[in-house]
């Protein structure tokens, strides 16, 4: 095909018109350029990471490992060493391929360094940042209350080298690419709601506190579904932020400070209401129990729980549900939390005592005028005494216990939280659907909740192992193949690898 075969690199054009006429017109240009000139692949994927131009995605192909490359030899043999050291065990738990694992970081190594023309003086960084599974506290942090949530075994890798000037670029395979000259750090309008804002937050917030900044770039790959419920923004902010603080910062800024960093770029750059849990437990690694009662410094402790020890396995069911226009839902509810704090004076649930509200229930309906804002307060006040005693449970290892109180919280989501399906799309439930059908499979055993922030997107269910395989092909026969995974802890945070 092209003369540089073995970088087999593919870049799917789409443009802004998204004609198919268009499309092909490209395609041929694309094509016929490569042919006359024999020009080498990732010259033309360069020259067409435009952001004004064309519009792409990166999609990042499995490569053979170039034999004869000395440069490339010495980075893959850094990589073989991280594993051989336990580290990717530690990743990607005991059962997982590490020969897969090895591939995934041997593919980005060499889409790095075709993408940025990697010199043998430039230095190329691999880092490793995990997904996050919510155990407990369904909506609770963005009022200051208690969660427990955990990081995973998937993960978003990056291979990453220091940039030139004031630029920051990401490519990430199956997304367009970001380039951010941080001479400007004010939020832009028109990247709301962008990878772009959340880059550019990211590198305001390390400068507003007086932390180094300096160029980079990355080129990641992930695992972490993108609606998936997994988190898969907050570990791309975490993991800007870890390269930040390892390229620039020494590795003095804390898991915490860095999560405070990149929710403030969420919230204001990127303008998404959320909470701070998501990075926390993206950025943290293994099972932490989280008191939000103090934002700015939240109260961080480690807890530990083999579930498959236990004789259960932790799957997330994805729905495939529609995430789009959800944000106003999202928003609606620490918004309709908050109304019923401000009733009492108070900015946020968690300084409200649980007698005092059951006590002005009645005076609230008239004073406040909306039954949905109080049920979801009563969910608030019921989950934050209910993370306390899961995480109990947990110290404990009373894994019964545990798992009562996992169906609470899943019945609470759903009776009172209300964030199962939207308001404005009432015969789309695929959520209950899930819900329903995995408790009739489990027949009184195990337990299924809601996964996240809800609405759309995930369910999260404990099943006994013996009964895992049917489970998952249950499942597919509703939602699909590849719908339901199995999730292990992972007790690394996220960090630099080799």
């Amino acid at each position: 095909m092209l003369v540089h075969s073995k970088f087999v690199v593919t870049y799917i054009f789409l443009c802004k018109t998204r004609s198919v006429n268009r499309i092909c017109h490209i395609h041929m240009v694309f094509m016929v350029c490569a042919i006359v000139f024999t020009v080498s692949l990732e010259t033309i994927v360069l020259s067409a990471l435009t952001r004004h131009e064309v519009r792409g995605i990166v999609e990042i192909h499995h490569v053979a490992f170039p034999k004869g490359l000395g440069m490339r030899k010495d980075l893959f043999k850094r990589l073989e060493a991280s594993a051989a050291t336990g580290l990717f065990t530690q990743f990607y738990g005991n059962n997982s391929d590490m020969e897969f694992q090895l591939n995934r970081y041997n593919n980005l190594l060499i889409h790095h360094m075709n993408l940025y023309n990697l010199q043998p003086h430039d230095e190329l960084r691999f880092y490793s940042t995990a997904g996050r599974t919510e155990l407990a506290g369904n909506h609770t942090d963005h009022n200051h209350g208690k969660v427990i949530a955990a990081s995973i075994n998937l993960d978003t890798i990056a291979a990453v080298s220091k940039g030139e000037k004031t630029i920051v670029s990401v490519i990430s395979e199956g997304f367009e690419p970001v380039e951010v000259d941080y001479t400007i750090l004010e939020p832009l309008e028109n990247e709301k709601g962008t990878t772009f804002a959340l880059v550019r937050g990211i590198v305001a917030g390390f400068a507003a506190r007086g932390y180094a900044i300096g160029p980079f770039k990355a080129v990641t790959s992930t695992r972490v579904l993108k609606g998936s419920g997994l988190s898969s923004s907050a570990a791309i902010e975490m993991m800007c932020a870890t390269i930040l603080n390892d390229l620039y910062n020494d590795n003095r800024i804390s898991i915490v400070d860095m999560a405070i960093i990149c929710k403030e770029a969420e919230n204001n750059y990127f303008g998404k209401p959320s909470g701070l849990m998501d990075q926390i437990a993206c950025g943290n690694g293994g099972i932490a129990h989280i008191d939000f009662g103090n934002p700015e410094r939240p109260k961080v402790t480690a807890l530990h729980c083999d579930f498959q020890s236990h004789g259960y396995d932790l799957v997330v069911v994805d729905t495939k549900g529609n995430h789009a226009d959800l944000t106003h839902e999202y928003a609606a509810v620490p918004d309709e939390m908050r109304a019923v704090a401000s009733y009492f004076g108070a900015s946020a649930l968690r300084e409200v005592e649980h007698h005092r509200f059951i006590d002005h229930v009645g005076r609230m309906r008239t004073a406040i005028n909306n039954d949905r804002a109080l049920i979801r307060a009563f969910h608030f006040l019921e989950e934050n005494r209910r993370v306390d005693a899961m995480a109990e449970a947990l110290m404990k290892q009373d894994i019964a216990t545990y798992l009562e109180l996992v169906q609470a919280s899943g019945n609470s989501s759903f009776m009172f939280l209300q964030n199962l399906y939207s308001s404005s799309a009432v015969t789309d439930q695929p959520l209950p659907v899930a819900l329903a059908a995995t408790q009739s499979f489990l027949a009184g055993k195990g337990a299924c909740r809601v996964h996240g922030g809800g609405f759309a997107g995930t369910i999260q269910s404990y099943i006994p192992r013996d009964m895992t395989k049917a489970y998952i092909a249950y499942m597919q026969t509703i939602f699909g193949n590849g719908c339901a995974t199995v999730l292990a802890i992972r007790d690394v945070p996220t960090r630099r690898v080799c």
